[in-house]
């Protein structure tokens, strides 16, 4: 295995870990250890901590371990409103250039969410839900929009994570991806902006309580002194 195809995998087993809460947000990610634990070299593993910095997930210290950010709810609110931009445009140009091959994936893609929404890990699940909009944005053929869309779900995968898990509902999730399925498939630009509204327009404030509490405990933890690298 390459060391950037080597880089990837360490990145993704990390970003799980983040998601997951076993590296909590101030956590430092020592590379040494991390490296030893999973027996690659430092090389990959330095990589795999930059790919996540560049997503918002690790921040980089000089002569210091990166820690795991911790993110305001003020950025993260500045966030979703540029991703519910790119989200809005990703799905109107969509309308006008997805192909019948790029309908079928998206099809597959919540059709493979529907059967396992009620069995599956909420971290695979979560994943799948984030390859629906990826492939949205796929769809628009616009390299540079589903670049910068890209980059923008990373930043807000593990707010986006940590509200989902909280908040399951099957019936909304699957509904909601048909409705803008739907709107696609019937290359209705007002529609398929009405169900991005719907699905998305309420992902600020059904974020902000589970940022706001985890701020509250991390306060408390401060004032009774703080931890140790």
């Amino acid at each position: 295995m390459s060391e950037a195809s080597l880089a990837d995998e360490i990145a993704v087993r990390l970003r799980r870990d983040i998601l997951r809460g076993k590296l909590p947000p101030d956590a430092p990610i020592k590379e040494r250890d991390n490296a030893s634990e999973l027996g690659v070299s430092r090389t990959p593993m330095r990589e795999a901590i930059r790919m996540l910095a560049k997503e918002g997930l690790v921040i980089l210290r000089p002569s210091r371990s990166p820690i795991v950010a911790r993110p305001s709810f003020k950025e993260i609110s500045d966030q979703v409103a540029v991703l519910l931009a790119l989200e809005k445009l990703s799905t109107e140009l969509a309308c006008e250039n997805a192909t019948v091959a790029d309908l079928a994936e998206l099809n597959a893609v919540n059709q493979r969410m529907s059967d396992c929404y009620d069995q599956a890990d909420p971290l695979d699940l979560f994943e799948i839900d984030m390859a629906f909009h990826t492939a949205i944005a796929k769809a628009s053929h616009n390299a540079s929009l589903a670049e910068t869309h890209r980059a923008y779900l990373a930043r807000l995968w593990r707010a986006r994570f940590l509200s989902a898990s909280q908040k399951r509902n099957r019936v909304r999730v699957i509904g909601e991806h048909r409705a803008i399925l739907d709107a696609l498939e019937a290359r209705d630009v007002e529609a398929v902006r009405a169900a991005i509204d719907r699905h998305l327009g309420h992902l600020a404030e059904a974020i902000r309580p589970i940022i706001e509490e985890e701020q509250r405990r991390h306060g408390m933890r401060t004032e009774a002194g703080p931890g140790h690298e």
